[in-house]
C-alpha cells in the first residue's frame, strides 16, 4: 500500500487519529516519528504518501518533495465556493448531462466518487447524490470533508447542500450487484480515471498521486455495463475530450468542452419533474 502512516500533533485529536490507524492498518506517528501503537508494523519505507490530521482537517501529503503538495477534501474552500455561486448553474455541461432542469433534480448514483467535487456540484444544483468511493484513504479524505462542511455553524446553506451527498464505502460493483433493496437510481455517473492533462503541473501531480492511491480502473467496461442495467433513466460517462468510449456501448449523445466529454447513454426520456 503506498499509504505509510498516519501523523498527528495534537493530544485531543490522537483518539481519532488512532482510530483512523487501526481502520487503514497503518502506525500513527507523533512530532517526532516516533509510533503511537505498538500493535501495528513500522512505517512503510515503499510508501509514497502519509495522512496528517490537524484541526484543519485531514490532508494527504507526499514523502518526497518532488510529489503533490497536501491534498484535502474541501467544500468550504474558495475554489469549492466559486464553482457553487458562479459556476454556470443548470446551464453547466455536467448538469446538462444529468439532465437537471427546472424541476427536474435526477436522483444519482456517482459510482466513481473521489473527492466528491463533482457531486458536490450535482448536490449544488438540488440533487440527491450517493457517493461511492472504493479506496479506503480517499474514502477517509472524502468523509472528513463531509463532516467539516457540515459542521461549520456560520454556512446552513453549505450543511444543506451537503446533506443531500451520501457516502457509501464500497465497491461500486458490490453496491449495483448486492443492494437490491435500494431506490433505482435515476441516473449513474461514472468518471473511471483517465489520463492527467499536461497543461497544468499541478493537477498532474494531484493525478499522479491518484493514481499512485487507486490505480487504473481496469474495470470500467464492466462498471458501464452493470450501471446500463442498474439506471432509471441515463448513464452519463465522465471523459478526457479525446479520450475513446468505455465499452462497447455507443452514447446516444455527448457534450464536449474544452478538455472534458459527457457521454449520455439514454434509457429513457427524463420526466419533467422529479
Amino acid at each position: 500500500m503506498p499509504l505509510s502512516h498516519i501523523r498527528c500533533d495534537s493530544v485531543e485529536l490522537k483518539p481519532i487519529a488512532q482510530r483512523l490507524a487501526d481502520r487503514l492498518s497503518v502506525p500513527l506517528l507523533d512530532a517526532l516519528g516516533a509510533t503511537q501503537s505498538s500493535s501495528l508494523p513500522c512505517p512503510s519505507t515503499a510508501a509514497d504518501y502519509f495522512l496528517e490530521l490537524a484541526d484543519q482537517g485531514l490532508r494527504l501529503m507526499p514523502l518526497i518533495g518532488k510529489l503533490h503538495g497536501p491534498i484535502r477534501c474541501d467544500f468550504e474552500g474558495t475554489v469549492a465556493t466559486h464553482r457553487r455561486k458562479y459556476g454556470g448553474g443548470n446551464g453547466q455541461d455536467i448538469a446538462k448531462a444529468i439532465g437537471i432542469s427546472g424541476k427536474c433534480k435526477p436522483r444519482v448514483l456517482d459510482l466513481t466518487a473521489g473527492l466528491g467535487r463533482d457531486a458536490f456540484v450535482l448536490a449544488t444544483l438540488g440533487c440527491q447524490v450517493t457517493l461511492i468511493e472504493r479506496n479506503p484513504v480517499v474514502q477517509e479524505l472524502l468523509k472528513d470533508g463531509l463532516a467539516r462542511a457540515l459542521s461549520i455553524a456560520d454556512n446552513p446553506e453549505l450543511a444543506t447542500i451537503v446533506a443531500r451527498m451520501d457516502l457509501v464505502a464500497l465497491e461500486a460493483q458490490c453496491y449495483l450487484n448486492g443492494n437490491a433493496s435500494i431506490p433505482q437510481p435515476d441516473v449513474i455517473y461514472l468518471d473511471p480515471m483517465y489520463p492527467e492533462s499536461r497543461k497544468s503541473a499541478k493537477v498532474k501531480k494531484e493525478m499522479q498521486a491518484f493514481k499512485t492511491l487507486v490505480g487504473d480502473d481496469h474495470d470500467a467496461d464492466h462498471l458501464l455495463d452493470l450501471a446500463l442495467g442498474a439506471a432509471r433513466y441515463r448513464v452519463v460517462v465522465k471523459r478526457a475530450r479525446k479520450a475513446p468510449q468505455l465499452g462497447n456501448a455507443t452514447p446516444h449523445f455527448s457534450l464536449s468542452g474544452k478538455s472534458t466529454r459527457y457521454d449520455i447513454y439514454a434509457l429513457q426520456k427524463l420526466p419533467l419533474e422529479l
